[in-house]
């Protein structure tokens, strides 16, 4: 299959430290949001943790190993904040920052560059209690660990992600409660948007000053998870449904960075519920420093609604509007119920190149759970999740054509582990991992990205 990408596009896997590194109560590493929420009774499938989950953080240089196999030139990591920074003050915690430094080394050993992660979930528990997100203390303490770590780290790794899915924490964590902290406030959840963003911003600054100071080059990104809202039908009802999800969950978290300033139709939307965004001045300068990489999530757009659930209401026992997801109604699943989309993952790509053009995109994570049944050996034959990536890879050559500026893509996971709420039941991993004896096993999907990277990078008529 020839996806027409060029031979320097960039191929890796992805992980995030709490869904594969356990030691979590090791070497001076204190809980975390997550180690909080696993404990709360019915918070996660079946009362699942990630105390242990892959034991990466005592398995790491065979993993490593087993990514130089895959042929990737990247692996996008993320460091845990209770293990650099216990409680989320103070100093470095130079047993925690040693485990990275470890892996950091080995990776550079086997010819694999590190694209470290600063935040993916797992704040110190210790900060959500003095507010966490909400709270705009939170932002500051965010860019003095960004701090602690570059100087670490910042020696070796030249590629930087602050925030992993801003809107994962802020919406997951805050308004829904279905993702740590747990909590239901929408006015918190809109000012953890703002304190997310703005701490963002502030470890750019911070980021960008030490790298100056060093002498050293430095590429600095943010992740969004990103998706369309696409009206259910063409009644103004679903229209406005649309427009107002895109407002709260796409341009809530792009327009800031990249022009300075929230929607105009989202701060009308709050001001009608009696919600506002916590912006002092100068923030939308910090939140807007200039970028070197747009980190773009995907897994699926949403089918949106202004109609409740019984086909005649259009706004809810509060008295405000309706906008709520539905099934597009032909579209494959995944195991974890999401529908296949990968036509609309090139025009979102598209979609942001036009709207917010001169920012390069690196997919850092596209995949996709399955029923994965593995034979006697541990061989899991995934032909749909091999088809599910074939098909995005796909839709990013297509978008490369339309003209977005797209040059790299990771693969999420690297190896089935602890998938948030769902526990260990969704499998996400192109590598199989056996819970019980921590054995990994490539899947068909791990060996088909191998030789599809390998026929990539093959001089044009080398087919």
């Amino acid at each position: 299959m020839s996806l027409e990408l060029p031979r320097d596009f960039r191929w890796g896997v992805a992980t995030s430290a709490y869904q594969i590194e356990g030691a979590v109560a090791e070497d001076g590493r204190t809980p975390s949001i997550w180690d909080t929420f696993c404990r709360v009774p019915g918070a996660v499938e079946n009362g699942e943790d990630g105390d242990v989950a892959c034991d990466h953080y005592h398995r790491m240089p065979e993993d490593v190993a087993l990514i130089k196999t895959l042929g990737v030139d990247t692996y996008r990591f993320s460091v845990a904040w209770p293990r650099i920074q216990p409680g989320g003050r103070g100093p470095v915690n130079p047993a925690g920052l040693a485990f990275y430094d470890r892996l950091v080394d080995e990776l550079l050993s086997a010819g694999i560059t590190p694209w470290l992660t600063l935040y993916h979930w797992d704040l110190p528990q210790e900060l959500e209690d003095a507010g966490g997100w909400p709270h705009r203390d939170t932002a500051y303490r965010f860019a003095e660990y960004a701090e602690l770590v570059y100087a670490g780290l910042g020696d070796r790794v030249e590629h930087w992600t602050t925030l992993n899915e801003a809107w994962c924490s802020a919406w997951l964590g805050y308004v829904e409660g279905v993702h740590a902290p747990g909590r239901r406030d929408f006015a918190d959840g809109v000012a953890s948007v703002h304190h997310l963003l703005l701490g963002h911003g502030l470890a750019v600054q911070r980021l960008r000053a030490a790298a100056a100071a060093a002498d050293r080059p430095i590429d600095l990104a943010i992740t969004h998870i990103l998706g369309n809202a696409v009206p259910a039908s063409d009644s103004p009802v679903d229209v406005e449904a649309a427009r107002r999800g895109d407002a709260l969950h796409f341009r809530m978290y792009m327009d800031p960075m990249f022009k300075a300033a929230y929607p105009p139709d989202l701060i009308a939307d709050l001001d009608a519920v009696g919600v506002s965004i916590p912006v002092q001045d100068g923030d939308l300068e910090i939140i807007s420093a200039p970028l070197d990489t747009l980190g773009v999530n995907y897994y699926r757009s949403m089918k949106t609604t202004g109609f409740a659930e019984d086909g005649t209401t259009t706004t809810d026992e509060a008295g405000r509007p309706v906008t709520r997801t539905v099934d597009f109604g032909d579209r494959p699943k995944t195991y974890i119920d999401w529908e296949v989309m990968p036509d609309d993952f090139a025009d979102l790509l598209v979609r942001i190149g036009t709207d917010y053009p001169g920012i390069p995109l690196v997919i850092t994570e596209n995949g996709a759970a399955y029923d994965d049944v593995p034979d006697a050996d541990g061989f899991v034959d995934d032909q749909e999740r091999t088809n599910y990536i074939a098909e995005h890879l796909a839709a990013v050559a297509q978008a490369r054509r339309r003209g977005a500026d797209v040059r790299g893509y990771f693969a999420w996971s690297l190896m089935d582990n602890f998938e948030w709420a769902y526990g260990y039941d969704k499998r996400f991993g192109i590598i199989r991992t056996d819970y019980q004896t921590q054995t990994r096993t490539p899947k068909r999907s791990a060996l088909w990205l191998r030789d599809t990277i390998a026929r990539a990078r093959r001089p044009r008529g080398e087919d």
